[in-house]
This record gives C-alpha cells, structure tokens and sequence, in this order.
C-alpha cells in the first residue's frame, strides 16, 4: 500500500522509534555457518551510516529478531542499537512487549520486515517498509516497497526516505561536507 507523499509526511513526522529486521533485511537473507558452530552474517555498511543518521536525527533504533547470534550483537553493538530483541519467533506478541517497555504507540514506530513473520508488526507499525525482495504479502502490507532488496542497503533507503519525509535529511549530508 504505498503512501501518497504527504501522508508519507504525516507519519513519518510521527515517527521516534525504527524497528529492524535482521535476516532478509540487514543481512541478505542468507547464514552461512563456518565448522565450528558458529555463523556469519554479511551487513552493508551503508546501511550502518544511515543507522546513524537516524539516531542523529532523534529516531531510537532497535532490532527484532527471529534468530539470534554473536555476530548481529556485534554489529548492534557497534552501531549503538538498542533494544536488541533476539530468538523471537512470535513478533506481534514481542511487538507489543517493546511498545510497552519503550511507552510508544505503534504510530511512532516505523518498520523494516521482509517475510511473513513480519506481517503483525506492519499491520499495526506508523510507517512499513519491505526491500525488493521481501515476500509478496509483506510487500502488499508495507506502505513502501523499497528499490533495494535485502542486505542491499534496504534499510540506509528506508532512513533516507524517512528523513527526507521529516525535512532532516539535508542536515545529516551536510554534516559530511567540509565547511
């Protein structure tokens, strides 16, 4: 269900908080597991920049997660991601647990999911968004299907849209110009 600009505007202005997927959004989609187990998770640092862009600009960000492991806490760590919500196969129900611990309505919670698991979470969330090559229904349900598919800088194009919808956009690139 994609947004008309102006209602884009109007809820990203209410926005103070961005959910993350981790799997077939920050990430690719794909684990590769080494022999040792253990496994790794390619992250596009793109998307990392535009995380902290988002906090710069006021936006909390978290992440919810069906599965966990020592490399996403890495990489929430570095990127100043908290809450950090992990093993999680029932969403809607840790949905309404973080809205609870955070004292947010589901109107200022913007949303990155790309599979069905992700469904509850959109059908209530201010403003969704899927990558490319998220699951049909859940490109169906998000407001916004974004150019990029998962792990391929989704999430750095959810920000900038975000942004450029709240008018903050423009100050986090001229932070990167020299004066």
């Amino acid at each position: 269900m994609r947004l008309a600009y102006r209602e884009l505007r109007h809820r990203a202005a209410e926005i103070r908080f961005l959910l993350l997927d981790v799997d077939g959004t920050l990430t690719p989609g794909t684990v590769l597991y080494t022999g040792e187990e253990r496994s790794t998770l390619p992250f596009e640092i793109k998307d990392g920049l535009g995380i902290q862009c988002a906090r710069r600009s006021g936006i909390r960000v978290g992440i919810l997660s069906g599965r966990g492991g020592a490399a996403l806490e890495r990489r929430a760590s570095e990127l100043g991601i908290d809450p950090v919500v992990t093993n999680r196969s029932d969403k809607a129900r840790a949905f309404e647990e973080l809205l609870d611990s955070l004292d947010l309505r589901a109107r200022e919670v913007a949303y990155v999911g790309d599979d069905l698991t992700d469904l509850p979470i959109l059908d209530r969330c201010g403003l969704g968004f899927a990558p490319r090559d998220g699951a049909k229904e859940v490109r169906r349900t998000a407001h916004r299907v974004l150019s990029r598919g998962g792990g391929k800088g989704c999430v750095r194009e959810a920000i900038e849209i975000l942004l450029r919808a709240r008018e903050q956009w423009a100050e986090r690139v001229s932070e990167y110009r020299e004066t």
